[in-house]
């Protein structure tokens, strides 16, 4: 008799918050959910969304991730997944650290969660997204001196709300950190290193007045407005109970922040992209306040 599947949920994340880039990073209520077992022979499913974009062979991401650390006997691995791919949602992180989740379980190597952090810092190359994944939460992380990630974790103040404004369109990551600069003025570092640490104060302890000098950024957004029709306008959007935008992550997707009970503010952000003749859709999504987890029931998908 084939062993029972076991089930592992991994949040989708958002990063850079505006100014945090490389730095800050949320996760979200949406999720990659895999069931997995020991098999004869690999076999990998996909459903969900952009199911048709998920490797089933052995170059499926997160396989790759679980051979990583050491799983080598194949398994049968059935992915439910509800993350937009190559929208700026940790796509790649979420399947990174469910492989090496997966990858250690397997292995039976017995890691804890800050260990399963340090190879997805490693592999992803920055530490936003991936602290996201397996802490849940808001997440401000760095890389230490000797390559070892340090996260500290803190909830969204209650008053506040998160969105997600989705477009019909993908920009890979590779193309819009390509047209970073590969240093900056001491002037902009200054000014989003101030704007940063405004913004954990005001998120954790629900300082509206922080808005939307909290969200503004000198290090990456500006770059990408050719990338992203509308970026610009979107990031100056100003309404009652309208905290902000941010694009997130390396984009196309737009976070946008509000004080509960303004969520028709949302709307906005969306009607920039129809402008811009892009179709659009709102996610109004909670913050994941977990990271990564096993499931305790088995047929949970």
């Amino acid at each position: 008799m084939p062993e029972a599947f076991r089930t592992l949920r991994v949040p989708a994340s958002s990063a850079n918050l505006g100014p945090g880039f490389d730095a800050l990073g949320m996760a979200l209520g949406i999720y990659l959910e895999c069931r997995f077992r020991p098999a004869p022979r690999l076999s990998i499913r996909a459903s969900g969304c952009d199911a048709d974009l998920i490797s089933t062979g052995e170059d499926n991401l997160i396989w790759q991730a679980a051979r990583r650390v050491g799983a080598r006997d194949p398994v049968e691995l059935i992915v439910h997944n509800a993350i937009p791919l190559g929208k700026g949602l940790g796509s790649s992180a979420a399947a990174t650290v469910a492989g090496l989740a997966i990858g250690a379980e397997l292995a039976g190597l017995r890691w804890d969660r800050w260990r399963v952090l340090e190879e997805a810092v490693r592999m992803e190359g920055h530490p936003d997204n991936a602290c996201a994944c397996v802490l849940g939460g808001i997440v401000a992380s760095a890389v230490d001196a000797c390559g070892v990630p340090r996260a500290t974790r803190f909830e969204l103040h209650p008053r506040f709300g998160v969105a997600v404004v989705v477009p019909d369109f993908v920009l890979p990551t590779k193309e819009s950190r390509g047209v970073l600069p590969e240093s900056y003025l001491k002037s902009d570092t200054i000014f989003n290193v101030q704007r940063a640490a405004l913004l954990v104060a005001a998120l954790s302890t629900g300082a509206s007045e922080a808005f939307p000098a909290a969200l503004e950024d000198r290090l990456h957004q500006r770059f990408r407005f050719a990338l992203v029709p509308g970026l610009e306008e979107v990031t100056t959007l100003r309404a009652p109970g309208l905290l902000g935008c941010a694009l997130s992550g390396a984009g196309p997707s737009i976070l946008v922040f509000f004080e509960r009970g303004y969520e028709q503010v949302c709307e906005l952000a969306r009607s920039v992209f129809l402008q811009h003749g892009r179709g659009a859709e709102i996610l109004h999504v909670s913050v994941a306040d977990q990271g990564y987890r096993f499931l305790e029931t088995p047929d949970a998908l």
